[in-house]
Formats: structure tokens, sequence, C-alpha cells
């Protein structure tokens, strides 16, 4: 039986490059190519997570290397020509960082994500110490189950708990899970539907009872 993977410390990544805050900007941008990532995390003292140096805030530079500082236009990104001026990690990170902790859902560290517009979460225990990092791509992983897994997690925990008597069929194509067979009552069809996409890896809902529907018994 495969374990459905439900939060960050399941798919983030363990091994991460990180930098301190007097990490020079040359140094940033080398680590970022030799280990292909858009963002570091920046630690003091024994690794608490005081910030994140990303592309966004190495590209500064570049853009203003030939603006006058002094233009009036510029007035409303002063956080930006600040940033192009900058030569270290403390000067150059968005803090504080947004982090995630290990024990977040997936679906937690994908709003997170969203809602901030990042690729890239540091994952940090309760005393902010930087335990690995949760990229988008890390959430994606969980499309990557087997039909066979999803399949054998959607009967084991909708079917069988909702439809104990019932000769209710679960198939998954593409990660596509159809409900067949036939159905007595149709009433729990919408919960077994919201179970059912609570399991990770599934991407749609089919729903292809056969029978009549049987009115709810008076109360």
């Amino acid at each position: 039986m495969s374990t459905s993977p439900h939060i960050v410390s399941d798919v983030m990544t363990h091994t991460v490059v990180a930098v301190g805050r007097d990490a020079p900007f040359k140094e940033i941008v080398e680590l970022m190519r030799q280990w292909n990532v858009s963002a570091l995390p920046v630690q003091e003292g024994e690794g608490r997570v005081v910030g994140v140096v990303s592309e966004a805030d190495l590209l500064p530079k570049e853009e203003f290397r030939d603006t006058d500082p002094d233009r009036h236009d510029q007035l409303s990104r002063l956080s930006d020509l600040a940033k192009a001026g900058a030569v270290s990690a403390g000067e150059l990170m968005t803090s504080p960082a947004v982090c995630v902790h290990a024990d977040a859902t997936l679906a937690e560290a994908a709003r997170i994500m969203a809602h901030r517009k990042i690729k890239r979460l540091p994952v940090v225990n309760a005393e902010n110490i930087l335990e690995g990092v949760v990229s988008r791509s890390d959430l994606l992983k969980v499309f990557l189950r087997s039909d066979e897994d999803i399949a054998e997690e959607v009967s084991r925990t909708v079917t069988t708990y909702l439809f104990p008597d019932q000769p209710v069929t679960v198939s998954v194509t593409e990660g596509v899970v159809t409900f067949g067979g036939a159905l007595r009552n149709r009433n729990l069809v919408p919960v077994a539907a919201r179970l059912a996409r609570a399991v990770e890896g599934v991407v749609d809902i089919r729903m292809n009872f056969a029978g009549p529907d049987t009115e709810p018994e008076p109360r």
C-alpha cells in the first residue's frame, strides 16, 4: 500500500544551498547557476532564515546600470534602485522571508506560492531554522503517482467508507477517477466527490453511476 504525500516534508528538497548576509553579489549569481535555482535563503547564526534573495532582487543591477538614480520618474521604484547599488545578500534580500513549516499541507504551500507569486519556499522549524526548500515542481510530484496507487487509496478511503454494502467501482485513468456501478441512493455522491478530490494526485472526478435514485427516508 503506497502512502499518499500530504505534507511539505513528503516532497521537499532536504539538501539546500543557502548564503549568509555577507555573501557577495557574484557569489550569489554563481550559486544560482551552479544549483539551477532562482532564489537562495539567507541565514544567520545557527541557520535561522532571515530573508531570501531571488533573481528578481538581482536584476535591478542590470536594469538600472545606465539609469540616472535622480530621475523623477524612478521615484516610485526606490527599493529597486537601492538594490541596484547593493553588493551583498543582506542588502539584496527580501525580508522577512516567506517560509512554510514541514507539516504544512501541500495545498497550503501552493496557496502561499500563488498568493505571493513566488516559485520556492524555505521550509523552517519552529525556531525558523532552515530544514529544506519546497518548489512548485515539488508540489507537482503528487501527479506522478500511478493510477493504481490512486485507485487503491480512493477505494480504501472513499468507497469502502461511504458505500460498504453497494457495488460501487473505482477506476483511474491518467489521474481521472471514475466511479461506477449501481447506486441505490445518490445522496452521498457529492461527499464521495469531495473526499476523492482530497486524494493527492487526482486530476478530476467522473460519476458514472447506474440505477434509479432513491428518495431519502423520512426523519
